[in-house]
């Protein structure tokens, strides 16, 4: 029992719920306890790919924060509220929208390396405690801008309206990129405020929404069906970096944690395999040594 479950998690369930169901659906299976964790939070307002994993397959957990991430989103052009998102008082307002060539001017603007404030209401630490708990204290909160990077940037939908009430985009971001700080920034460069009223994660790391399945689907094992049905193996999680074969002998050393010279390949981060094709362990070549990153009990 050592893989992924993708989930295409519904609106209004949080991360911790959904490994919880995932806890609960194999406990009911007849599984017994196993660890499980996820890829990647995603707020309770949004929906997509969560990638959960599932006894060594946690151990590329956090591999798996760090990755990129693909979402489209909805900005409603008028309204600001204090949780950038369909939640939470209105905090400021505006008469401007804008057109859809204004928008096709601004959105290229955004891509690339970009400073960004996060949300108030996120889950960042600020002296000690976390930002949203500050803020529904109502105290005043002050976050530093952090460096992102949108990797692309693009209106999912265009429209030749006069002017739009709101605007349909899609993102492919990296890691601490808050959607709803970018659907801000975008709305104020257009002149007017703006809020997320729909945020669907398309792609997490190697994972897509074609692999994912629903919170029904994921209730039938624990009324029956089978698990491997819907388990994706653990390489799933590791098919974006290359595969090192390694020789019996090398095998058994990375598995002893050992580092390997004379392995004749290029600098950089690989899962290795032995003969079996059963992965061993994420390694990573630097200077001609091989060293284990994180080792696989299969």
């Amino acid at each position: 029992m050592h893989g992924w479950i993708i989930l295409d998690k519904p609106l209004g369930l949080g991360s911790t719920q959904a490994v919880a169901a995932v806890k609960r659906n194999l406990r009911e299976a007849g599984y017994g306890k196993v660890k499980v964790g996820h890829g990647g939070t995603l707020d309770p307002l949004a929906t997509g790919v969560l990638p959960i994993a599932i006894d060594e397959a946690t151990k590329l957990c956090g591999r798996m924060l760090d990755a990129s991430k693909v979402y489209d989103f909805t900005i409603k052009f008028g309204e600001e509220t204090a949780g950038l998102d369909a939640e939470g008082e209105v905090v400021a307002t505006s008469d401007i929208r804008p057109t859809m060539e204004q928008i096709t001017k601004v959105v290229p603007t955004f891509t690339g390396t970009i400073e960004q404030i996060p949300p108030a209401y996120s889950a960042i630490k600020v002296d000690g405690k976390r930002a949203y708990d500050r803020a529904r204290a109502g105290e005043a909160i002050e976050i530093a801008a952090r460096q992102v990077t949108i990797y692309a940037l693009s209106v999912s939908e265009p429209v030749r309206e006069a002017t739009m009430n709101e605007v349909t985009l899609s993102a492919h971001v990296s890691k601490g990129t808050y959607i709803r700080s970018l659907a801000r920034d975008i709305s104020h460069a257009l002149g007017t405020v703006g809020h997320v009223t729909m945020l669907r994660r398309a792609k997490a790391g190697p994972f897509t929404l074609d692999q994912a399945i629903s919170l029904d689907k994921l209730n039938e094992i624990g009324k029956g069906a089978p698990a491997k049905d819907i388990i994706l193996p653990l390489e799933a999680g590791l098919v974006d970096i290359p595969a090192l074969d390694l020789s019996p002998d090398a095998a058994k050393a990375i598995q002893q944690g050992r580092v390997l010279t004379g392995v004749a390949t290029k600098d950089g981060l690989y899962w290795a395999r032995d003969a079996e094709m059963r992965a061993l362990a994420l390694v990573e070549q630097i200077d001609g040594e091989l060293k284990t990153v994180r080792g696989f009990n299969l």
